[in-house]
């Protein structure tokens, strides 16, 4: 039972941030603003924060070609992760799969070709009669397949987003963003760091053909290992790329270029710009205290509290000592308490302005007190 005062506390007074965010990173480093990028749209995020760090037009509606598949995989790892699907499942190739037009993988009508198979040849090839014999395989149809990768689109509340089909080929009314591109990308990689790796695969041999991956950047920046390009004539030359330094991840996402060239050119340039001048922190480990509430009329006289996620900040290099925290805490915590119960939050402010937020949650669980415990914090209560 939580009384509904709230007192705001700094965190540097609790437990362990005395040392607020101790520890300088080095010299503060001036943050030029964003490249100017050519492409339709564009966005840069950091993986772990969420924070967009470089974006121009991502929420607008475009075309995305072979990014399409990025969720064609992800419904495809859910059907795994549920059992609903394996690995070595056999695929019978439908003629409409085989006839796909487009990039392909080149399995044949008649044929059976394992679930793992067709992954790779759709992430690592692009092959779109892979991602038809996917998904008919999963739903009947690509069609109904089409209405599964909305529902997940929803679920993960890409908001400018709405699938037509599993390939990316252009349709009426298939159109996503940069920014739900990125979301989905980030949802890949969280959720699915076992099939992750095939996003970094340089090439793939399937039936004696052997196809190179699209995406440049594999050979020419080390820190990239992943994910998705994509050309139409209608979307331009598209390209999601995800990279890792230092324990550092972005996610650059650009859209309607004119080049291959230009697409991994504005790639790099978002890359190197959210590498060169930010850095990530981890600043509360889920499940870590990171501050203690007083409980009245219980079993024990205070909890710790502390977030359920892992919670990340992205901010300008050489910034960290300047970052302040502070809690807001209920006024009055009355028992019981159940433990994972929502009680507070922490917000993570540099420069006065907020930069991120979590609910923090009792760690402990506190039952009522006796009596006797419940008499005395009575008449405390009335002093207070």
């Amino acid at each position: 039972m939580t009384e509904s005062s709230r007192t705001r506390v700094p965190v540097f007074c609790l437990s362990l941030f005395c040392l607020i965010l101790a520890n300088l990173a080095g010299a503060q480093v001036p943050v030029p603003a964003a490249p100017d990028l050519g492409a339709r749209g564009y966005l840069l995020l950091d993986h772990n924060s969420g924070q967009t760090l470089a974006s121009k037009n991502e929420t607008q509606r475009l075309d995305p070609a072979s990014i399409t598949k990025l969720m064609t995989a992800y419904a495809v790892f859910r059907a795994l992760r549920s059992g609903q699907v394996k690995l070595d499942d056999e695929v019978l190739v439908s003629e409409k799969a085989w006839r796909t037009s487009g990039s392909r993988m080149f399995i044949e009508v008649g044929t059976r070709v394992t679930i793992q198979d067709l992954l790779q040849g759709m992430i690592v090839q692009s092959g779109n009669d892979a991602s038809v014999a996917l998904a008919e395989h999963l739903a009947g149809t690509e069609q109904v397949f089409a209405q599964v990768m909305n529902q997940y689109a929803a679920e993960l509340g890409m908001l400018n987003t709405q699938y037509q089909n599993a390939t990316g080929l252009p349709s009426a009314d298939h159109f996503t963003s940069a920014a739900d591109i990125a979301r989905l990308a980030t949802a890949i990689i969280r959720e699915f760091p076992e099939f992750y790796a095939w996003y970094s695969q340089k090439e793939f041999t399937y039936n004696e053909i052997t196809q190179r991956n699209r995406n440049q950047l594999l050979w020419r920046d080390p820190s990239v290992d992943g994910m998705k390009t994509g050309m139409t004539d209608a979307a331009g030359y598209c390209l999601v790329s995800s990279a890792e330094r230092d324990g550092m991840r972005l996610i650059a996402v650009v859209l309607g270029t004119k080049s291959a060239t230009a697409r991994a050119r504005d790639s790099q340039a978002l890359l190197n710009y959210g590498f060169r001048f930010f850095e990530t922190r981890l600043l509360y480990p889920a499940g870590d205290s990171v501050a203690e509430a007083r409980v009245w009329k219980g079993t024990a006289e205070v909890t710790d509290l502390g977030p359920q996620n892992d919670l990340y900040v992205t901010i300008p290099r050489g910034r960290y000592g300047q970052l302040e925290s502070q809690v807001d805490l209920p006024g009055r915590l009355i028992a019981p308490v159940d433990r994972s119960t929502r009680l507070g939050t922490v917000r993570v402010n540099l420069d006065e302005q907020m930069i991120a937020e979590a609910n923090l949650f009792a760690l402990n669980k506190i039952d009522e007190g006796t009596l006797w415990q419940i008499a005395k914090d009575s008449i405390l209560l009335w002093f207070e």
